[in-house]
């Protein structure tokens, strides 16, 4: 037996979670099992735990879109019992049980091997949010970035404060987006030169081109402040998206790509080729500081995951929640 975060969803289709006990035989079908040692707080996460089930279709559920932990068993040769693996993506906690849980089972294709620099631990401090901004990082990297401060935006939050700790690392002066002065001391540790109030990004358009700017930036936010970035940037200058907090639409012209030439590249970290997860998972091992991931941590165990839940979908969570789902 062991422990997970289960929803459940009613007759009156109220969801609602709690920490259960469970047996191998409940889980879902796959070629590996794992013993999970950690997972994360995302906002789909939030989705799936909260009282609408958001991203869920089917009932009872464990959320949890990755995990880091020890191979247990295996039908695949690529893994072996003792193994350390990671797991973002491929609708894990959404679709396919995840890791909310001191067991998963899943597909081996969905694994990557964890890279021997990093712990299980610091893996999940990293997560899905941090594997996505190290996939922006990575795009603008190959894009151009172009002198001055690469823009981040929704800054204190997973994508965010990676993508801060990373740019900094990697030389480049950061202006981190935030909307709580209370978490600028903590952009400020990972890295940032430059605090930008929310506020000044959130105005209506006014004019689609405004002063140049941004040398690049990752957009963790989307919606109207994409907009009014997309005026900002340098010419040839890119924005890698990866959000959509601030929703899909975007009241946008085209006039920031005609005349100004912005490339908007999409981040998608969901269903990544195996090749480009495990290079970003290299990355990540080599060019985010751990003194810096460190700060990011929030510790958490399963019995606070409703709580957290909620609190992430209104914005409250600051930097990396880390589970120890055996805590």
């Amino acid at each position: 037996m062991f422990k997970a975060l289960v929803v459940e969803k009613n007759e009156e289709g109220k969801t609602h979670a709690a920490v259960q006990e469970l047996s191998e035989a409940q889980l879902p079908a796959g070629d590996v099992t794992v013993d999970v040692a950690y997972s994360t707080v995302n906002y789909k996460d939030g989705l799936c735990i909260g009282p609408g089930g958001g991203l869920v279709r089917n009932y009872p559920h464990v959320p949890g879109i990755d995990f880091a932990g020890t191979v247990a068993a295996s039908d695949d040769d690529r893994y072996k019992p003792g193994d350390k693996v990671v797991l973002t993506g491929w609708r894990v906690g959404e679709a396919h049980w995840g890791g909310y849980s001191q067991k998963a089972r899943v597909q081996a294709d969905w694994l990557v091997p964890l890279p021997t620099a990093l712990t299980p631990r610091q893996a999940m401090a990293v997560g899905t949010a941090g594997i996505t901004a190290m996939l922006a990082v990575m795009a603008l990297e190959k894009a151009g970035i172009k002198d001055g401060p690469v823009l981040v935006t929704g800054a204190a939050g997973g994508v965010g404060s990676v993508a801060t700790a990373i740019l900094a690392n990697l030389g480049y002066q950061v202006a981190a987006v935030t909307g709580r002065p209370e978490t600028e001391d903590y952009l400020k540790i990972l890295g940032a030169t430059q605090i930008v109030a929310r506020e000044e990004l959130n105005e209506t358009v006014k004019r689609p081109l405004e002063g140049e700017t941004w040398g690049g930036c990752v957009d963790a936010v989307g919606g109207p402040m994409l907009a009014r970035v997309l005026g900002q940037m340098q010419y040839g200058a890119s924005v890698a998206a990866v959000g959509l907090a601030g929703g899909a639409n975007l009241p946008a012209t085209v006039i920031p790509f005609l005349l100004r030439g912005v490339n908007l590249l999409g981040i998608d970290s969901v269903m990544q080729p195996f090749e480009n997860r495990q290079a970003a998972w290299a990355r990540i091992a080599t060019d985010l500081p751990m003194d810096k991931l460190e700060a990011m941590i929030v510790p958490a165990t399963l019995a606070d995951l409703p709580d957290l839940g909620r609190d992430i979908l209104k914005g409250q969570v600051k930097g990396r929640v880390v589970v120890d789902v055996n805590a």
